[in-house]
């Protein structure tokens, strides 16, 4: 039923003065010849009409096209419908006839039909979305069904048969509902917060199952029914996981099994752990846990009411609907030889793919996104493009390939007869296959999933058009109907697209800067016979003037080209302009008369909010005489252009101009269409700014889009709302509006009037559809105006557009091989080649043109030019040579050769920056080492009250380390004060309750107890579990440990546990700083020693390095804080003024110590006494007895005299010798004591450092007990903490379990009061049933005995079953043959009953009456039974629903009652953790022995005194040492033994020895000097003799020596005086050489002043000392930057050293 829609209101409104004016005007439709019929025939507008029923001008859609989704559905068997933008599109697969409805508040939802009911459904987008049922064929609305939702629909699903659809919404209430679409009721809904769907379909065999599929989930729906009431249960379905495994599903709330430990405690769920309360702790899934499933991707139902669904991981699973189980199908192994074909034809396949450019894909495991059953089998396909049969038996399968399109494919789906297969593609193709043939698949639909771009109507405008996709697809249409004629694949990315109104060709720019020329005059193949690459800029728009001369083509960056437009030119490129500004919109306009074409562009001025309009004009002349418009780049002169600008008022997105200077623009800044007349009366104060003439306000939003008619009469505006507005030009009233896009597709993209006005090509941006539009009714007079317009262009084109359509046809095509031969002209470069132009643009064949004539316009200068830096590169190359050959610091660097000073400052700049942002990096490197260094230091260093330092021994490898400490803060101190007062109160507490006891007994009890504390040291350190109380750790402020119960108790140990580890750590300190300062002062002992042993040294003059002791960097930790000078290893860097100040402080300190030194009295002391006044004893060692005079001389020439002084002085020299020596013994001792006195106190230093070490050791280990306590608490706390919230989880879910058992016991009452009301019904059904059997009785009572019997058997006889209309026989899988409900039953039987009750059944001689009377009440009485029968069975249906509610009663009391024991089990443990504390025991070495490292079992064990044990050790150590004596005897008599053995051995070994040596000794042989030796009586004087001969002959040869000396210094004495001789003459030659460089010298010197050059050299010796001296400056320049360098490396280097120390 036709509506109207509210923007046709709002129109209306808006132009009812202007359509009431002119009554009578208007007119019934318009059928334009060859057209109407056909029209309405082929495409019903349907109830998305808008316009209907008003009085002015409307729009009709004649025909939709595109295809935005992969959504189809059959909506009977020769009928598939699918959304595309706003409209449902019906495609009748025979006829190929298109039919339409639509979608009146924009794009279409959610979608889905059904062909039983021949109904379709669908959603809208709007806020609080509809969804719609519509009737076909007849299209008409049904019903709206209006629910909860508030944003949008994301599925649809009918059911199979009956009147159930099931919905689900998207963001924020994620419902199921099923609805009654029959009678427009919601039946029953579920909600499933965040879960996104992604198919839902329910089971054809059963409406009362749903699978809902997510993108990691399956849920299996059940609609349960009682009478007129619906529930819908939730049944979630356990995937395996990405490995095809299946793996059983673990409670996490209620783990099945608990492992309780006696002291780790109880086991409780890791949602306690987490501390999670609610619906959180239920679904809590640690992440370990989490195991990720396979993706289901398609699915389907079986006649069985099992799913077969195929996911993203390769497996086919089997999901039985009943028991909620999934199986993983597995492939079984063909026989071999079919398994080496598979291989064969899988290798194939492959091949082929690779050849192709595609990812080869693999058949054994193929992913499967479609799927589709019937009786034979399953098929589904993938994105291998294969259609699979799979013959599935068990748990196994076998395939067969029984189609190859080589397209992915999206979805299957059966025609209702079962009797064809659609295969939708990816790219929107559409196939039908027939099972029953096995043949190939044939194409059905051959259309363009992408977006349309653009689309226009091909000359003479009333026949075709030709539309392009974004994907580069051309299409052509057929006005008529719309049906799809052919299309032509670019294989290039598409931007624009035009066609020309002189021929049937089309031009398409691309993405690269290419436009292609189509040859469309044979529409049903058309052909690409041109390419034209302007520029490598994108082509944004395409625009034809209206006589088809000139193409303009709009690129990016402001370049606008020209073209000639007519295909016997070859489409050739006139020029183009660059423009400053971002070009927006551009429109032509034709002056047929002057033959003139004004183009004007609209320009986005960036600095001002106004636009700014440019118009050109062009002339044919421009196309005849080329290159006089033109210069050598192509580009055109401004002038030749006559280029006009204005400035608008307002920000434009688009404009169109009339012929009579009138502008309309879409204003960007607020929803008005200004109009401008271009005059010198409309500017405003600023003359270069035009103001609007007129504001219409819009009704749409968003930026919009201005188009005019051919001849100027309507104005198009569409924005991104997707509505359509006609405007007349002249007064500007709305003539139509049409809805024929959305906002959710991006609105409408490009709009577009057929030459006759008759039709509106408009195009979406994002919604894939093309809408075909035209009047409905229109003024008569603007009919015959565009009638006439487009006669007389058609007219003065008729000529021009046979002869360019004839060179069109003569064509070659164009082909994109690269190997072909080009079309573009080749290019000769310098050297004779040829080089081929295909793939260089337009732009740049031109400048390499100009290029190519400069090169040769100027060869002769440029070869001089050659010729000219040859030369001077030899020069350059000449000075570089002899720069080398001079010394290194006279030599120049190379890029000082540099002639190119400016890009020589440029590099030079360049460097400076690049330094300047790695000085910055650097700086701000520095900055965060700062930054991290001052962090650390007070996090670990100022920070801390107690510093960590170490002490180390003087002579062995130990060290100690105090420990650090933090200051407590103010908040702990509190605490621990007051957690102290509470202590002492309680103690108070307890000493006055006990001595409140009335029982002596107790009391006396009591004080054995604390006198046994006091004396059993042992006992009180092995309960209190440490031994702190002996390392400075208080224990008395302690609790007793087995006093621990309430959390509070054990928080305050814990803080005092902390203070006792506090006190026994500020111990230790205390006692380590004592090691420390013992330690400084050793060292100071050390160094006082050394200092007198250095002296010792000095005086014994002894090279020994003595040893000094020296603190280590652990040892004084803020040495690393600081950098020492002597750790900088670099020159500081002083400037000039610190150098003077330094040489100045330099200076004085010189002169200070000359005035010290220069002292009299001194020097005097220094001159007489040696600088002392009496002689020291260490002096003793400096002193020297001088030598007489006369010991220069020979012995032979001294006096008596001399003689005896020189013995007084030998005598002295002895005795200074002796005293000498005994001082330096006397230094030797005190040496060596004050050597042992070092060792001494340094080792019993060591001693104490290792004292200290274990001391250390022990309070580490005390350290470690009390912390063990701490872990115990804080353990025990937590326990607590995770019982507290398992209890307070539990007693949530025992209050929501509650809730939904008081909701189970309120439906039960309900089913139960339901079953009992409709019991009676049943009862009262049966009861009328059996008194109309009585009935039948008392009523024919009358009729003869046989007759009434043969009555009777025919009144009992039944017809057969009744069954559906359907055939039985069919192959829809999904047939059943009763009915689904009453009234179709009943209708099936009424059926059955007239064949019985026809005339020959009736008995003879039975009167026709009584016959008729005895049929009415057959039928009564099978009315009755079928009532009956159908009230049993409901009543069943109410029963089993009553029954599942009951058992989930039952399931729910159980879970109530295992809380109730989890909770009562809970309190016990709690319980039994306050009561059972955790004890630690201190334990003596020795006492305990393990056989493993595991803590044994406790349990079962009991504290006993110690004393037991110790009486029992004192025994054991008794029988022990007796052993031990026994043992000791034994073994020293068996030493006895051993050493008699020994010495026996011994004793004969020692005869041996003596008779070896007799033998010896009887063998020895003799020599002749032991025979001298043994018979010479006086040997010492032979000896003695012997050497007074050797004596003798060892003078005779010194005197031979001698001799031979003389002789020789005698030869050496004549070669000197040679050689004197030789010099001689040597300088009277060197004299006469002198002379002769004089005369040279003279003579060159008359060379050089009568020689012109002097002064070039002078000047070049000064620029050389000048080049030498900056080169000079830039070494030492250099050099400093190396020192700044060297500096900033050694602070790099300490900082981080500074960091690994501190």
């Amino acid at each position: 039923m036709p509506t109207t829609g509210l923007f046709d209101w709002l129109a209306q409104g808006r132009g009812q003065s202007a359509a009431c004016s002119e009554p009578g005007q208007w007119r019934a439709p318009l059928l334009l010849p060859g057209r109407g019929g056909a029209a309405a025939a082929g495409m019903a507008a349907g109830p998305g009409s808008e316009g209907a029923g008003t009085a002015g001008p409307a729009l009709e859609v004649s025909w939709v096209q595109g295809f935005s989704n992969k959504n189809l559905a059959f909506v009977s068997n020769q009928t598939v419908c699918y959304p595309c933008g706003n409209y449902i599109l019906f495609l009748d697969i025979k006829t190929k006839k298109t039919r339409a409805v639509q979608c009146q508040t924009g794009q279409v939802g959610a979608f889905a039909a059904n062909a039983n009911s021949q109904v379709v459904a669908f959603s809208d987008r709007k806020l609080n979305p509809l969804i719609h049922i519509y009737t076909f064929p007849e299209l008409r609305k049904l019903t709206e069904l209006k629910g909860d939702a508030q944003l949008d629909y994301t599925l649809l699903a009918f059911s199979f048969k009956g009147p159930y659809l099931a919905s689900y919404s998207s963001i924020p209430e994620f419902v199921l509902s099923v609805w009654n679409w029959q009678e427009n009721l919601l039946l029953c809904s579920e909600s499933q917060p965040g879960l996104t769907g992604t198919s839902l379909s329910f089971n054809p065999m059963n409406w009362q199952q749903l699978c809902f599929v997510a993108e990691s989930s399956v849920t299996i729906w059940r609609i349960e029914r009682s009478k007129d009431e619906h529930h819908l249960t939730r049944h979630p379905v356990e995937l395996p996981d990405d490995h095809g495994a299946m793996s059983p599903h673990e409670n996490l709330f209620f783990p099945a099994s608990r492992n309780d430990d006696p002291y780790y405690g109880p086991d409780l769920p890791v949602s306690a752990i987490a501390g999670l309360e609610g619906d959180e702790a239920e679904t809590f899934v640690p992440r370990n846990c989490i195991k990720t499933s396979v993706h289901p991707t398609a699915h389907c139902w079986t006649a069985t009411s099992e799913i077969y669904m195929g996911c993203k991981e390769g497996y086919v699973l089997a999901i039985d609907a009943e028991k909620y189980t999934v199986s993983v199908l597995q492939q079984k192994a063909p026989p071999e030889f079919m398994q080496k074909i598979a291989d064969v034809v899988s290798y194939a396949r492959r091949e082929v793919q690779k050849k192709k450019g595609g990812k080869p894909s693999s058949l054994q495991k193929p992913v499967l996104f479609a799927m589709a059953f019937c009786n034979e089998g399953l098929y589904a396909a993938g994105n291998e493009g294969i259609l699979i049969f799979y013959d599935i038996k068990d748990l196994q399968y076998e395939i067969k390939i029984c189609a190859d399109i080589s397209q992915p494919i999206s979805s299957l789906m059966f025609s209702p007869d079962y009797t064809s297969l659609l295969l939708v593609t990816e790219q929107g193709t559409v196939y039908s296959y027939k099972p029953a043939h096995s043949g190939e698949a044939v194409k059905l639909l051959d259309t363009s999933s992408s977006c349309f771009l653009a689309a226009d109507f091909l000359t003479p405008g009333n026949n075709y058009c030709v539309s392009v996709t974004i994907s580069g697809e051309v299409q052509v249409w057929s006005l008529e109907d719309g049906s799809f004629l052919s299309k032509l694949n670019l294989g290039i990315e598409a931007t624009s697209m035009a066609c020309c109104p002189s021929s049937n060709s089309v031009a398409v720019g691309t993405q690269i800067g290419q436009i292609c020329f189509l040859d469309v005059t044979k529409a049903e193949a058309p052909r690409v016979v041109h390419r034209t690459f302007l520029s490598k800029l994108p082509v944004l728009s395409l625009h034809y003037d209206q006589s088809g001369q000139f193409l303009i083509a709009r690129a990016t960056e402001g370049h606008i080209f020209f073209l000639d437009a007519r295909p016997s030119t070859l489409f050739q490129v006139l020029g183009y302009i660059v423009l400053a500004d971002e070009v927006l919109h551009l429109s032509v306009i034709s002056d047929l008369k002057d033959d003139l074409v004004e183009v004007m562009v609209l320009l986005n001025v960036a600095e001002v909010q106004q636009a700014r309009l440019e118009i050109f004009h062009l002339s044919s002349a421009m196309i005849t005489d080329n290159d006089k418009y033109v210069n050598e780049q192509g580009m055109f002169n401004a002038s030749d252009l006559k280029k006009e600008q204005y400035d608008l008022d307002c920000p434009l997105s688009s404009a169109v101009r009339l012929k009579d200077n009138i502008v309309y623009g879409y204003c960007t800044c607020a929803p008005f269409i200004c109009k401008y007349h271009l005059s010198e009366e409309n500017k405003l104060e600023d003359p270069s700014v035009f103001s609007s003439e007129k504001k219409i306000p819009s009704k749409q939003f968003g930026s919009g889009l201005l188009c005019l008619s051919p001849n100027s009469q309507w104005l198009a505006a569409a924005a991104k709302d997707g509505v359509l507005f006609i405007y007349n030009t002249s007064t500007l009233d709305i003539l139509a509006q049409k809805h024929c896009h959305s906002y959710q597709g991006g609105g409408i993209r490009s709009m577009v009037f057929s030459l006759d006005g008759n039709f509106i090509l408009v195009n979406g941006e994002n919604d894939c559809a093309l809408v075909c539009l035209k009047w409905r009714e229109i003024k008569e007079t603007e009919v015959e105006e565009a009638a006439l317009y487009w006669q007389s262009l058609r007219d003065i084109l008729n000529k021009s557009t046979s002869d360019e359509n004839s060179v069109l046809k003569s064509m070659a095509e164009w082909k994109f091989d690269p190997e072909c031969t080009s079309k573009s002209l080749p290019v000769t470069e310098e050297d004779g080649n040829v080089t081929n132009t295909d793939d260089m643009t337009w732009i740049g064949q031109k400048i390499q043109k100009v290029m190519r004539e400069e090169t040769q316009r100027f060869a002769n200068q440029k070869e001089e030019l050659q010729m000219g830096i040859k030369k001077l590169r030899e020069t350059i190359q000449k000075m570089m040579h002899e720069n080398d050959q001079v010394p290194d610091i006279e030599k120049l660097e190379h890029w000082e050769f540099n002639l190119d000073l400016e890009e020589q400052k440029q590099v030079q700049a360049e460097a400076e920056e690049d330094v300047a942002r790695a000085r910055r990096e650097l700086e701000m490197k520095i900055l965060s080492y700062c930054y991290l260094q001052d962090l650390i230091k007070y996090e670990c260093w100022d920070d801390m009250c107690v510093k960590g330092r170490a002490v180390k021994c003087f002579h062995m490898d130990c060290e100690v380390r105090n420990y650090p400490l933090k200051e407590r803060s103010k908040e702990e101190l509190e605490t621990l004060k007051e957690v102290l007062r509470l202590k002492q109160t309680e103690t108070a507490d307890l000493q006055a309750q006990k001595k409140n006891l009335d029982s002596e007994t107790a009391l006396s009890e009591e004080g054995e107890k604390a006198t046994g504390e006091v004396t059993d040291d042992g006992a009180s350190l092995c309960l209190n579990g440490s031994l702190s109380s002996q390392y400075g750790g208080d224990t008395s402020i302690l609790y007793h440990q087995c006093d621990l119960h309430t959390k509070e108790q054990k928080l305050n140990q814990t803080i005092l546990l902390k203070n006792v580890i506090y006190k026994v750590k500020t111990t230790f300190n205390e006692e380590f700083d004592i090691v420390v300062q013992q330690k400084e002062q050793e060292i100071a002992r050390v160094k006082e020693r050394n200092l007198k042993i250095q002296e010792i040294l000095e005086q014994l003059e002894l090279p020994v390095e003595v040893w000094e002791p020296v603190l280590t960097d652990d040892e004084m930790p803020e040495r690393a804080l600081t950098v020492q000078d002597s750790e900088i290893k670099a020159e500081k860097y002083m400037t000039q003024e610190e150098k003077e100040q330094a040489e100045l402080l330099a200076k004085l300190e010189m002169e200070r110590r000359l005035a010290a030194m220069d002292d009299e009295r001194l020097r005097a002391l220094n001159d007489m006494m040696g600088g002392v006044l009496e002689i020291r004893r260490e002096d003793i060692l400096k002193m020297d007895i001088p030598p007489p005079d006369f010991i220069s001389r020979p012995e032979d020439l001294w006096t008596e005299e001399e003689k005896k002084v020189f013995e007084e002085y030998e005598k002295k020299v002895n005795e200074l010798n002796e005293d000498k020596e005994e001082y330096r013994q006397f230094l030797r001792n005190e040496w060596n004591k004050l050597e042992a006195s070092i060792k001494e106190t340094t080792q019993n230093f060591d001693e104490i450092v290792c004292k200290l070490s274990e001391k250390k050791l022990k309070s580490q280990m005390v350290i470690y007990q009390e912390e063990l306590k701490i872990v115990n608490l804080i353990y025990a706390l937590l326990l607590d903490e995770e019982l507290d919230t398992r209890e307070a989880g539990l007693h949530k879910f025992l209050m929501k379990k509650k809730k939904e058992k008081v909701k189970g016991a309120r439906q039960i009452l309900t089913a139960k009061y339901g079953v009992e009301a409709y019991t009676g019904t049943y009862k009262d059904a049966l009861h009328k049933e059996k008194s109309l059997e009585h009935g039948f009785m008392k009523q024919f009572a009358h009729i003869p005995g046989d007759l009434f019997e043969e009555l009777l058997q025919l009144y009992k006889h039944r017809p057969e079953t009744p069954r559906t209309e359907t055939l039985l026989d069919t192959a829809n899988p999904y047939v059943k043959g009763s009915p689904e409900d009453y009234q179709d039953a009943l209708s099936l039987l009424m059926k059955a009953m007239d064949e019985l009750d026809s005339p020959e059944h009736m008995p003879s001689g039975l009167d026709q009456s009584v016959w008729e009377h005895f049929c009415l009440a057959r039928r009564n009485k099978m009315e009755s039974e079928e009532l009956v029968k159908w009230k049993a069975l409901a009543l069943a249906e109410m029963q089993a629903c009553q029954r599942r509610r009951v058992d989930e009663n039952d399931k729910m009391k159980s879970e109530l009652e295992s809380t109730f024991q989890e909770l009562i089990w809970l309190k016990e443990e709690k319980m039994k953790l306050q009561q059972n504390p955790t004890v630690q025991f201190l334990l003596k070495q020795g006492q305990v022995e393990l056989g493993s490292t595991q803590i044994p079992e406790y349990s079962d064990a009991i504290l006993i005194d110690r004393r037991v044990v110790e009486e029992l050790n004192c025994t054991l150590a008794a029988q022990g040492e007796k052993k031990i004596t026994a043992m000791v005897e034994f073994k020293d008599f068996s030493k006895g033994i051993i050493q008699l053995e020994w010495e026996h051995k011994k004793m004969k070994m020692q005869i041996q020895d003596l008779k070896e040596k007799a033998r010896d000794i009887v063998i020895l042989p003799i020599s002749k000097d032991c025979q001298l030796f043994l018979t010479v009586q006086n040997y010492d004087a032979h000896i003695t003799q012997h050497l007074a001969g050797m004596e003798q002959s060892l003078g005779v040869m010194d005197k031979l020596h001698k001799k031979n000396v003389k002789k020789h210094q005698k030869k050496v004495r004549e070669l000197k005086e040679c050689i004197r001789l030789k010099e001689q003459a040597n300088y009277e030659l060197s004299l006469q050489l002198k002379e002769m460089l004089v005369s040279v010298s003279e003579r060159m010197h008359i060379f050089e002043a009568a020689d012109t050059r002097d002064i070039s050299e002078k000047n070049t010796r000064q620029r050389y000392q000048e080049i030498v001296k900056q080169k000079h400056l830039r070494n030492l320049i250099r050099e400093q930057e190396k020192q700044l360098a060297i500096l900033q490396s050694e602070i790099e280097s300490c900082n981080p050293r500074t960091l690994h120390i501190i």
